[in-house]
């Protein structure tokens, strides 16, 4: 059995279609633990209203997105945990193709497929670089070098892990707001392989086309400070260099967007301390030094 977790908070409009789609699955051997973390829409309701024994709802105190993602762990019959948010989908082959890659790579304690992206009727695929198999799926041996060149290949949605192994890297990170699936992903990668499939079964829903939701950046940055920590205790890691100098090199890319030319200058030094070659984030900071409004006609022609 596989245990599925989805953290649910506000999702009123989207978390029958979430759980719908767990349903689906063309693998049946699964229970669904909703963690509703403090909702205030009715999201918990529409959860009641589902007649199927195999999903529980767990209530708490809002604590945020870690805090509701450690209660499903915890709460969860199975040694193997797939994570859902409440308003991503499956496509209905998901389980059943990770539950090929269990049995496949036995060896591994972390799984997952690919996804793609969704915003309204649009639906985009991910770009994936240095793979290091042939084939629909395999060992992702360089987890780190293949995301440092490419988008995330693990996304929350698209993972399934071992309650044992989540446990020993003391679950998601609690406090941090936004990077800490990414941190949770990247303390797996230096202590066990990923076994991966190519295919994408899961969808990244982004919200209706042309909305764009931007959250200002901040100089405080738990993620970097602890991915930092993490090479300094695994400097033998490949990739591990390279993926906190893109970490950085992507934040000075946000403080750019948003005019905080300090900050633009901070973080280029972080990403250059750990890949000096990094020739995007040199101009970076020389585009700082520019009107903001000829930074984002530059900015939108070239992204």
């Amino acid at each position: 059995m596989i245990s599925v977790v989805i953290p649910l908070y506000n999702k009123k409009e989207s978390i029958a279609h979430t759980l719908e789609c767990v349903l689906k699955q063309t693998y049946q051997e699964f229970e669904v633990v909703v963690v509703d973390d403090g909702s205030t829409d009715g999201s918990a309701e529409v959860v009641e209203g589902f007649a199927d024994e195999r999903i529980r709802l767990i209530r708490q105190e809002n604590g945020g997105v870690s805090a509701a993602r450690n209660r499903g762990i915890e709460e969860a019959r199975s040694e193997y945990v797939a994570f859902l948010d409440a308003d991503d989908e499956w496509k209905p082959e998901h389980l059943q193709t990770l539950v090929g890659l269990m049995e496949k790579y036995p060896q591994c304690g972390a799984y997952s497929t690919n996804y793609e992206f969704k915003q309204g009727e649009k639906v985009k695929p991910t770009i994936l670089n240095k793979i290091p198999f042939d084939g629909e799926d395999g060992v992702l041996s360089n987890y780190f070098e293949v995301a440092s060149c490419s988008h995330p290949p693990m996304w929350t949605s698209a993972v399934c892990v071992k309650k044992s192994l989540m446990n020993e890297i003391g679950g998601f990170p609690i406090g941090i707001a936004a990077g800490e699936d990414l941190l949770t992903w990247a303390r797996i990668a230096v202590k066990a392989n990923w076994a991966y499939s190519i295919k994408a079964t899961a969808v990244y829903c982004l919200g209706e086309e042309n909305v764009v939701v931007r959250r200002r950046h901040v100089e405080v940055d738990p993620v970097g400070d602890e991915l930092v920590a993490l090479y300094k205790a695994n400097k033998s890691v490949c990739g591990l260099k390279e993926y906190v100098a893109r970490w950085y090199k992507i934040r000075s890319m946000c403080f750019l967007q948003e005019g905080q030319t300090r900050l633009v200058w901070k973080t280029a030094m972080m990403c250059l301390r750990y890949k000096p070659s990094n020739i995007k984030v040199y101009a970076f900071c020389m585009l700082s030094l520019l009107p903001q409004s000829i930074i984002n006609k530059i900015i939108s022609k070239y992204s």
